[in-house]
């Protein structure tokens, strides 16, 4: 599912999620998640909205949980360059009512785009496939169809892991099940059956905007099998796994008996869903199964390499070059967030599990989260606000305040049309208040002020925040780092 269905749906089903049903499993012993401090008790009793209502309290996990139909959450704290504590809460399996462990493994979903462009990286120190030549160089089971018009030099490693190639298909949202036929690499790229997806061809000038695609993260993953004679979930365990000791995570779709053994279960609504978990053929983009812990692993590895430190997966240099944003504000399989306190991380949605994971660049601080159900992602941005409330990161997750009051003319600022990685916005302002519309949205949504230039969306759990001069508007919390540009409103 992409970001922008998953705005729309939760737009759809958000009257209901404080609608579910009690489940019918026994919450699982608090020593079975892992171990247990001052911190892992801080989440456990502390989590807030970012807006505080009047007289609202704190809410416990287990309430917030609840509250957003989440069976099971893990999480990893990254401290002073190391993980601090990692451990899980509720229920990795509703059907068994088996727990969430450290170890449990989830979907990473679009994770999976980090870790390959970490892999295409290092082929590229490596000498083996160029960063800034035709990919067409580097293919050779397949061919990127030329095109003339759009990018008649071809479509280069860099833009495919930035998303500039202009390539189209945003994401995979067809969910094959295990014991399904699943088309190759090849049918995916050229969208013949049993895959569902349009062909990933050019529909953008390359290099000319950011423009999300899942697509183009194909065209890379054959480009480096291609490249280095390996089927990539080979590729992936030999150049960055094993490596990194992350001994709970394989690009292995269906997953492999040892991912099984204590692995969560998708879900939707209360119960599991079709076939426990979505297959997903498209490895590159959305394929990796992790833990926590693991993708802990990978961001600790990125920051040491970032600091200078030689030894990591890619050389300082490199890892330099992967920060650096390339269109709006992502770089090579990375979102940034660059600003005083520069940041980098990525979010993932697949059927039944979302994800998402952020650190620092100049310090060894940072968090993963993985869930398995429901609005994962609003349960994930109140837990994120709490451990960064809890050890001082208001860069990554402002601690949750009362809203702010604007005049009219101060609202009047960031009124209009807005457009940016897929999605369109329309903002009004009105006495009462800034309101926003999501196009394909039914009606317009009073916002909530947090300051003159930043605002929350409670229906779709985001946080937008407007340049000074209101020519753009980038979200700051609950999605990826999209960058929504004024513009004229459509006719």
């Amino acid at each position: 599912m992409t970001f922008c269905a998953l705005l729309l749906g939760t737009i759809a089903a958000y009257p209901a999620i404080a609608q579910a049903a009690p489940k019918a499993c026994a919450a699982p012993s608090i020593a079975i998640g892992g171990p247990s401090n001052a911190h892992t008790a801080y989440v456990e009793t502390s989590l807030r909205p970012a807006v505080i209502r009047p007289g609202e309290q704190p809410l416990t996990l287990v309430e917030d949980m609840r509250r957003y139909d989440v069976p099971g959450i893990s999480v990893a704290v990254i401290h002073e360059g190391k993980i601090a504590w990692a451990r899980g809460w509720g229920l990795r399996d509703l059907e068994s009512c088996a727990p969430v462990t450290p170890n449990t493994t989830f979907q990473a979903a679009s994770i999976s785009k980090v870790i390959t462009a970490i892999i295409a990286l290092r082929l590229v120190e490596q000498g083996k496939i160029g960063l800034d030549r035709n990919i067409n160089e580097a293919l050779r089971s397949w061919q990127m169809p030329k095109d003339d018009k759009l990018a008649p030099h071809g479509i280069t490693l860099r833009q495919l892991l930035s998303h500039t190639a202009g390539l189209g298909v945003h994401g995979f949202d067809q969910a094959y099940r295990p014991g399904d036929v699943l088309p190759t690499v090849v049918q995916i790229l050229d969208g013949l059956p049993p895959a569902d997806n349009q062909p990933v061809r050019s529909v953008l000038p390359a290099g000319g905007q950011f423009e999300y695609s899942g697509g183009g993260y194909m065209v890379a993953q054959l480009a480096l099998s291609d490249v280095s004679g390996m089927p990539f979930a080979e590729l992936a365990q030999r150049e960055v796994l094993g490596p990194l000791g992350m001994t709970r995570s394989a690009f292995a779709m269906p997953p492999s008996p040892k991912i099984r053994a204590d692995m969560a279960f998708g879900s939707a609504w209360g119960k599991t869903i079709a076939g426990h978990y979505a297959v997903m053929p498209q490895l590159a983009p959305a394929g990796l199964w992790t833990s926590a812990s693991d993708l802990a692993r990978v961001l600790i590895d990125l920051q040491a390499s970032a600091a200078g430190d030689n030894g990591h997966r890619l050389s300082p240099a490199m890892t330099r070059e992967m920060m650096t944003p390339v269109k709006d504000n992502w770089g090579l399989g990375l979102a940034l967030y660059p600003d005083e306190a520069p940041r980098f991380g990525h979010d993932g949605v697949n059927p039944g599990f979302e994800s998402f994971m952020i650190a620092y660049r100049g310090k060894g601080e940072g968090i993963v989260v993985m869930t398995n159900g429901g609005d994962g992602r609003r349960l994930t941005a109140d837990v994120v606000r709490a451990v960064a409330t809890d050890y001082g990161w208001p860069e990554i997750a402002a601690p949750a305040t009362g809203e702010k009051t604007l005049s009219l003319a101060e609202l009047s600022r960031a009124a209009g049309h807005f457009e940016g990685g897929g999605l369109k916005v329309d903002f009004e302002a009105r006495p009462e208040g800034l309101f926003g519309r999501l196009a394909g949205a039914p009606a317009f949504e009073r916002l909530m002020a947090l300051s003159p230039v930043s605002f929350r969306s409670e229906t779709m759990g985001i946080t937008c925040k407007f340049a000074p001069d209101f020519s753009s508007c980038t979200i700051i919390e609950g999605g990826p780092p999209m960058k929504l540009v004024r513009s004229k409103t459509p006719a």
